[in-house]
């Protein structure tokens, strides 16, 4: 249940709660965090953005509430997983493991860079998601909404391998029917079209995060096909002087990845796919060297039985040796690093993330809240496929992360200085001053639930919908020796001040913040974690499984 807390409250607990960042949030004005948190010239570059994604969103409310139905609202929801890093990191492994060496290491490439580079742009521009209310959020990814919105990964992803399959289905077409060469083109074209299009179905994303993540994804398959069979081979036809060269690059390209203004996560994702792609290139040029018939990846190099038995056995031990690499190395780094990082903290070494505890501020690392892995634990696995097999989708209306609420109450105060200078029809007026309050989240409901009452402007979910006992964007509280989760700060009483429904904002502004998760204590080991163990997963896939593979005679 929402708990409402007063403005004394929430100063007391900041004043006397660290944050991972090492001191409390500078002050508790909203309407200028992204001033006081982003460089001038990100600022700047924000604010010309954000018109578009205020100005996007009664449309993109418009096409929701005209198209809506359950049968849609399922399907959107389902296919949006096949443009997750967790459907892509249990297939790509699948393409070594089958005998398809060079389009699995085109996978990885291309991925990696995709989740890099959308991450990054996420991260350095910080723009919202599409706001809840008007639209309804649909989606079967509780931690999909805390990421920033601009570009769509999702859109990145799909794009880049859609157009590097069509490539490969161009140059076989000799091999193939008409037929067969008509279907498959079809069936790329329509999974590509599902994955963007279906973003802004689900409110997820407008159509500026689709149209640029679609640009962002065709120059990575551009790229991939251009330069990728060249970038393997120099890998394998080089020296260890080659190897050190993309770790290098790969750990700057790291360090640089900008600072968001709120807790986004798209950080982790760029760690663990830097660290997949170290582990795929130490493994192209090490298996490479020892096996390749020429200077290349070559399919004679996984010239693999592929009786079913076989494929089978393949599959399930591989993914076995995934999954216990994962949980043995995290366990073992988590513990013993901590101490590591106090020793190079003396030197200046440390890990400066704005969200990320320093080792100093803390004795030891706890059982984490999963909800940052490309990769789920053994643990969440059954719950994840009972989900796909139940094709179980939620609808959500109002905030869902800091994000959320800050441009909720933003675009409020937007309207009303619009409205103060004439500049909305006279006939808007009085409907944009009755949905300028801010309302705090509604509930989570799933397929079977019944109508919810949303904001007179959104439109209504499909009828046979009730509300959840309990949302999956409750807060958590997490205690780790002293350390707790920074509390998420609400806007000050001077953001609505000036207007006559300032205190009524107020309550509503304090009731909003309180309700919203609160993201969990993220630790500067994790970092260093993630690149380890996903450089891992990557070097299994390619070299470590497969040499298993032929020892144990079901290769």
């Amino acid at each position: 249940m929402t708990q409402t807390r007063s403005y004394g409250a929430f100063a007391a607990q900041l004043s006397r709660t660290p944050s991972p960042n090492g001191g409390p949030d500078a002050g508790m004005r909203g309407l200028s965090h992204y001033e006081r948190r982003l460089p001038p010239w990100r600022h700047r570059l924000r604010q010309r953005l954000i018109p578009i994604v205020r100005w996007e969103t009664r449309y993109l409310a418009h096409m929701q509430a005209t198209l809506r139905s359950p049968w849609l609202d399922t399907y959107f929801a389902f296919t949006a997983n096949l443009g997750t890093h967790t459907f892509f990191m249990t297939a790509i492994p699948i393409c070594f493991w089958c005998g398809y060496p060079d389009v699995g290491l085109a996978m990885v490439h291309m991925l990696a860079l995709g989740v890099y580079l959308s991450g990054y742009v996420k991260d350095l521009a910080c723009l919202p998601r599409p706001l809840s209310p008007p639209l309804n959020r649909i989606t079967m990814s509780g931690s999909a909404a805390l990421e920033y919105g601009f570009p769509s990964t999702h859109t990145t992803n799909a794009v880049s391998v859609t157009l590097y399959c069509l490539h490969r289905l161009h140059l076989a077409r000799d091999q193939c029917s008409d037929t067969t060469y008509l279907v498959t083109q079809m069936a790329l074209l329509g999974y590509a079209i599902s994955i963007a299009f279906g973003r802004m179905y689900c409110g997820m994303h407008g159509f500026f995060d689709v149209i640029v993540g679609a640009i962002l994804g065709a120059a990575i398959a551009w790229v991939q096909i251009a330069y990728g069979t060249a970038y393997d081979s120099w890998l394998i036809s080089t020296s260890w002087h080659s190897i050190l060269a993309v770790v290098i690059v790969l750990g700057v390209a790291v360090r640089i990845h900008p600072e968001p203004a709120d807790n986004c996560p798209c950080f982790d994702d760029s760690v663990a796919f830097s660290g997949v792609v170290m582990g795929a290139a130490i493994a192209t040029w090490h298996y490479g060297t020892m096996n390749a018939p020429d200077v290349t990846i070559h399919t004679a190099m996984y010239n693999f039985d592929n009786a079913p038995l076989n494929i089978a056995a393949r599959i399930m031990g591989g993914i076995i040796v995934v999954f216990v690499w994962r949980a043995v190395m995290k366990t073992i780094l988590l513990r013993g690093l901590p101490p590591v990082f106090r020793f190079v903290d003396r030197w200046g070494l440390a890990i400066p993330r704005r969200y990320f505890l320093q080792s100093r501020q803390y004795t030891k690392v706890p059982p984490l809240r999963e909800d940052d892995n490309v990769i789920p634990s053994p643990a969440n696995l059954s719950a994840m496929f009972s989900n796909l097999r139940q094709r179980k989708r939620a609808v959500s209306v109002g905030p869902q992360s800091e994000a959320d609420a800050r441009e909720l109450i933003a675009s409020r105060e937007q309207r009303r200085r619009n409205s103060r200078a004439g500049l909305e029809p006279k006939q808007n007026r009085k409907r944009n001053v009755q949905r300028n309050m801010a309302m705090p989240p509604s509930p989570v409901v799933d397929d079977n639930d019944c109508n919810i009452a949303v904001d007179s402007g959104s439109p209504k979910p499909p009828a046979g919908t009730r509300p959840e006992t309990g949302s999956r964007y409750s807060r958590q509280h997490l205690h780790v020796d002293n350390a707790r989760p920074a509390p998420l700060t609400p806007p000050s009483s001077d953001a609505g001040a000036s207007s006559d429904s300032g205190k009524e904002d107020e309550n509503h502004d304090r009731e909003m913040f309180s309700a919203l998760e609160r993201p969990r204590v993220r630790y500067d080991v994790e970092v260093i974690t993630k690149v380890v163990v996903y450089a891992g997963i990557g070097w299994l896939a390619i070299e470590g499984n497969p040499l298993w593979f032929r020892a144990a005679g079901i290769a």
